[in-house]
């Protein structure tokens, strides 16, 4: 059940919040009591899984944080205090089905950081936002709406996101190539130093032998460990580059799925990543 307004127990005293209608993406809540302003919630895209729109992220200031900056003067303010506050804050649910929240940096009009007190205070009100937002009847729709909204900069990023991974595999498997014919080198180098010191031996050729910082030794241990280390590397970029590329072929096969409406005439979720 969506409450049209919400009492915050915060540390600085009770937040009141009144959401307003929903706009075609958000929903935008004034605040009373201990602070005034107010806080935008909208759908956005699951943390960990940029293509499954499941998430619900509240912003500080009446407008989307992540696509506009709100005037100073429109910033949330404790009851008394003159100084505004930005940052926002999204709730999604984990493998297990939990709910978790990431917090994103909040800072004041001036870019100072918050007291723990402060903190607090907005992230209790930015959390009980976007819990009643999450509850809503009509949250497919924002869902769908912010889907529509993200997917072409979505998009854009993913599609960077594979040729910098792969770009990133090939340098770690080209370094992983050198790195052989250099350890055999170094340990060529190594036993000729040891027939040296064998036929006269002397401190400056022990030094180079022990296995101490810039020595042959050394050298010969980090060539050993350099190329599986990179190539351990690598295969996490080729990961990446194809996680980026099934969420790219995702984006693209929700774009080509049609919605479909309501009796009411909203938008319902046909194309969402289970």
């Amino acid at each position: 059940m969506t409450s049209l307004s919400l009492t915050i127990d915060t540390p600085a005293g009770a937040v009141h919040a009144t959401a307003g209608p929903r706009q075609n993406d958000a929903v935008v809540f004034e605040l009373g009591g201990a602070m005034r302003g107010s806080v935008h919630v909208t759908g956005t895209h699951h943390p960990h899984h940029w293509d499954q729109f499941t998430a619900v992220r509240a912003c500080l200031g009446p407008v989307n944080a992540y696509q506009s900056t709100a005037p100073d003067e429109d910033l949330p303010r404790l009851a008394r205090s003159r100084t505004g506050y930005r940052g926002s804050l999204t709730l999604y649910r984990d493998a297990a089905d939990r709910p978790q929240v990431t917090v994103y940096p909040m800072r004041t009009d001036a870019d100072h950081e918050l007291s723990e007190k402060t903190a607090a205070v907005l992230t209790a009100v930015l959390r009980a936002c976007a819990e009643d937002v999450a509850q809503r009847a009509d949250l497919p729709a924002i869902w769908d709406a912010a889907r529509q909204r993200d997917t072409p900069s979505l998009l854009r990023f993913l599609i960077w996101s594979v040729s910098h991974h792969q770009a990133e595999a090939a340098r770690l498997e080209g370094e992983a190539r050198a790195a052989q014919p250099a350890r055999r080198a170094a340990v060529a180098d190594w036993w000729t130093v040891a027939h040296w010191f064998t036929a006269a031996p002397h401190p400056i050729l022990l030094l180079m032998l022990a296995d101490l910082p810039h020595s042959l030794a050394r050298t010969v241990a980090v060539m050993q460990w350099l190329s599986p280390y990179c190539l351990d590397r690598a295969a996490e970029e080729h990961e990446r580059a194809r996680r980026a590329q099934a969420e790219v072929a995702s984006l693209h096969a929700q774009q080509r799925r049609p919605t479909r409406r309501n009796t009411r005439g909203e938008v319902a979720l046909t194309s969402a990543t289970p």
